[in-house]
This record gives C-alpha cells, sequence and structure tokens, in this order.
C-alpha cells in the first residue's frame, strides 16, 4: 500500500489501527506546519523541535479523539500543536514579546505547508483568501487574534495587555472568528 497517495483522514484511521507508515506519511506532511507554529508561539527552536514530537506522539497515542466533521486535520494538528505551546509558555510564565507578529508579517509557511505543485498553487490561493478575510475585519478584531494566535495569549491576558473589559475581547474574538468562517466559506 502507498500510504503517501491516501488523504489525511485515511491516515488518522490507519494510524488508530498502529499502522507506522501511516504516522511516517503525516509526519511528512505536517512537521513544517507544526515547527512552525510553535517556533513562532516560543522563538525557540529546540522547543519547537520538541513540540513537534510531542504532537506527533499525541496523534499515535489520540488518533481516535480526531473528529472529521468538526476539522481538517491541518487544523487539529495546529490545534495541538498552539495548545502545547501556550502551556510550555504559561509553565515558563513568560511571553516572547521579542517574537510577536502582526497579521501582516505572517509568513506563507507558518501557516502553511505543501508537497507538490498542485498543493502549492492551493495553497497559495488560500493563503491569499486567509490575508483578504483577515484584512477586511476591523483593526481591533485583527489585534486580538494576532495577540490569541501568535503571541499565545489567555482571554484575560489580552484584556489585560489592551486595558479592555474581558467580555469585550471576548465578543471581538468570537465576531471575528464568525466573520473570517463566513468570509472563507462564501469563496
Amino acid at each position: 500500500m502507498d500510504y503517501s497517495k491516501l488523504d489525511d483522514a485515511t491516515l488518522i484511521k490507519l494510524i488508530e489501527r498502529e499502522h507506522t507508515e501511516a504516522l511516517s506519511v503525516l509526519y511528512d506532511r505536517y512537521s513544517r506546519l507544526v515547527f512552525s507554529l510553535a517556533w513562532h508561539l516560543l522563538g525557540n527552536q529546540a522547543t519547537a523541535e520538541e513540540i513537534t514530537l510531542d504532537v506527533f506522539m499525541r496523534v499515535w497515542e489520540k488518533a481516535g479523539m480526531y473528529q472529521a466533521d468538526k476539522a481538517k486535520v491541518s487544523t487539529w494538528l495546529a490545534s495541538i500543536a498552539r495548545h502545547h505551546a501556550i502551556d510550555i509558555l504559561r509553565r515558563q510564565g513568560s511571553r516572547p514579546e521579542q517574537n510577536s507578529v502582526a497579521w501582516t508579517e505572517v509568513t506563507a509557511d507558518a501557516l502553511f505547508s505543501a508537497d507538490g505543485p498542485e498543493e502549492v498553487t492551493e495553497l497559495t490561493l488560500q493563503r491569499q483568501q486567509v490575508r483578504a478575510a483577515i484584512t477586511e475585519l476591523p483593526a481591533d478584531q485583527q489585534q486580538v487574534l494576532a495577540l490569541a494566535y501568535f503571541n499565545g495569549l489567555t482571554h484575560r491576558e489580552i484584556a489585560e495587555k489592551l486595558g479592555e473589559p474581558l467580555g469585550t475581547v471576548k465578543t471581538r474574538i468570537r465576531l471575528a472568528m464568525q466573520k473570517l468562517r463566513q468570509t472563507l466559506q462564501d469563496e
């Protein structure tokens, strides 16, 4: 069986049945994405590498928890990486402010990775759609999303940093995510 030709959801099902080759293919597809996300949040290569390995260990152990109707595999992996990185930041009690990233500065590799020319083309179009959708958001919504997703701040920490009520921050994030979801679904 040529695992490299299988879609992500099928690979997850095979990983659940302990097919190591399926995990290897998934790692090859998404390790750059996971590493980039962890590195952008932590600013430390060694820790980002450790998180990358931890994410795929969790996939191996908990592949049965993946729900295809909730998210794409790449989104699920990014979510695991992001939460793991935030946990590390909380344990360290620090935030890498020197590595703060604004939406306009986000590199394509931080959000997407691809293997073949078809995937590169598709991901380029997706990048353009995401960037365009983000630029349509009000500045205050862009700001809270960047603080949450690239600085790894909690809602409460964002509220403190911006001097805004917690409810206001939660509302901005919720509205921004709803607008992005709607805009991207329409496209």
